[in-house]
């Protein structure tokens, strides 16, 4: 990539795309501040020129939150948020003994297991940029195995306010589930007598029909073969959505911009998408890769998927075991001012996961990995605003971004080699990932599936 494209990447034009994200608000999807977005984003694509708008609208049951609160013995009342697609309680509410599971990892539901049925669980949300991180919805899952009847998560950082996320898959077992203020979770800890607190939960939630869309635009190249840019334009309604992610979805507009003229040029088009419904739980991506034929699937060289791509001074590949990716991103990265780190095991938190698990080269880049202090430590809380975004750093993300994309279009080699199902099988092997977990099994596609749940 050639210095002078480099440095064509316009700072006013990237910043007035994440303005204008952020500025209709967290983007929740179904609700009128994303498909507000949907629309300024598929303009604003269409501006660039070159190309073809080919957005695909789906319908979806989608999910609707109303109140939430949780009510202490003697009165008190602590302030929670439905997690994504958590059942409501009656009307009435919900009575439930409490058992505090601190962290809430597998000992901890394994130690506990002969007090959990019939009863509440209260757990601790995490830093997620880690490879030791337990995923919230395993530990809703465990929660659900273990017969519990509700689910509090509470914010592990103080004085930020509730945490957000998803819950459960509009499953028929799925249970009432609410994010809580660290000051929240600790109240209810202080009432417990014997290690369980007695309190009444309250979630007004509905499910309703919904349409999502990919918004897609293509760039072609000289052959069919694809170079895949994409970011999930929906978050969640406490704040902006700033880092997670309007930071991603004005950085493939920006990227779009820049390599436009080029393609026509380049080996390998390059395919500009947005997802929405990641937030719940990784389904819009889910659903395009579903549907691709495995033809479509072979002609797609590369996913270069940016989701929380500023919030520290250190980035990272999520390479899900594909050896090849990382040294591709290694030898495009070694200019980059920020230092880019690989990170190898699979990680199922957000799009990139999608296509791998179709066995698609693809990689998430991401900052703030194995760093506890970023910025991207206050994600799905009120905090994640545009103010914690250094322009900077952010820029550089974007340029090494659109490095890679362009040298991926340009490469008259193989960029990664596709997996097949047993190269799929064998890396989630090596990340101990449970295959017969439906969050994987729904992603290994109908073959695959089958033989991992053996």
């Amino acid at each position: 990539m050639d210095d002078r494209l480099e440095q064509s990447f316009s700072l006013p034009d990237l910043r007035a795309d994440l303005d204008a994200l952020c500025d209709f608000g967290g983007r929740f999807a179904g609700t009128e501040s994303e498909l507000s977005a949907r629309a300024y984003a598929e303009d604003r694509l269409q501006q660039i020129g070159n190309g073809k708008l080919c957005s695909i609208a789906y319908p979806y049951l989608g999910w609707r939150r109303g109140a939430s609160r949780v009510e202490l013995q003697g009165g008190s009342v602590i302030d929670a948020t439905a997690l994504v697609l958590s059942p409501p309680t009656p009307p009435q509410g919900l009575t439930v003994e409490v058992v505090d599971l601190g962290r809430g990892t597998g000992d901890d539901f394994e130690r506990e297991s002969g007090r959990l049925r019939g009863r509440g669980v209260l757990v601790r949300h995490e830093f997620p940029f880690t490879v030791r991180h337990v995923h919230r919805r395993k530990k809703y899952a465990w929660a659900k195995r273990a017969g519990v009847r509700a689910f509090f998560i509470a914010n592990n950082l103080a004085g930020v306010g509730v945490v957000s996320g998803s819950s459960g898959r509009g499953e028929d077992d799925d249970i009432p589930a609410v994010g809580l203020s660290h000051e929240g979770g600790a109240k209810i800890a202080s009432q417990t007598n014997d290690a369980v607190a007695t309190v009444r939960l309250f979630v007004e939630s509905q499910r309703v029909p919904m349409e999502g869309k990919h918004i897609v635009y293509e760039l072609p190249g000289l052959s069919d073969e694809w170079v895949v840019v994409c970011a999930h334009l929906d978050g969640h309604d406490l704040a902006e959505s700033a880092l997670d992610n309007a930071t991603g979805a004005a950085a493939v507009m920006e990227i779009g911009r820049r390599l436009a003229p080029l393609c026509g040029s380049l080996r390998r088009g390059l395919r500009l998408m947005l997802f929405t419904f990641e937030e719940w739980g990784l389904y819009g991506s889910s659903r395009y890769v579903a549907e691709l034929s495995e033809d479509e699937r072979r002609k797609i060289a590369l996913v270069v998927n940016l989701d929380t791509i500023c919030g520290s001074s250190r980035l990272s590949a999520l390479i899900s075991g594909m050896d090849d990716v990382g040294r591709f991103v290694e030898q495009h990265s070694q200019t980059c001012p920020l230092p880019v780190d690989l990170v190898r095991p699979v990680m199922a938190n957000s799009d990139h996961y999608n296509f791998f698990m179709a066995g698609i080269p693809s990689f998430r880049l991401i900052a703030g990995y194995e760093d506890p202090a970023a910025e991207t430590r206050f994600l799905l809380t009120p905090a994640d605003t545009r103010a914690r975004i250094d322009m900077e750093r952010y820029m550089l993300a974007v340029q090494l971004a659109g490095r890679i994309a362009y040298e991926a279009c340009s490469s008259s080699e193989l960029v990664a080699a596709h997996l097949d199902r047993d190269g799929v099988l064998a890396r989630l092997d090596e990340a101990g990932l449970e295959k017969q977990d439906p969050w994987v099994a729904d992603r290994l596609g109908s073959a695959v599936a089958a033989e991992a749940v053996r």
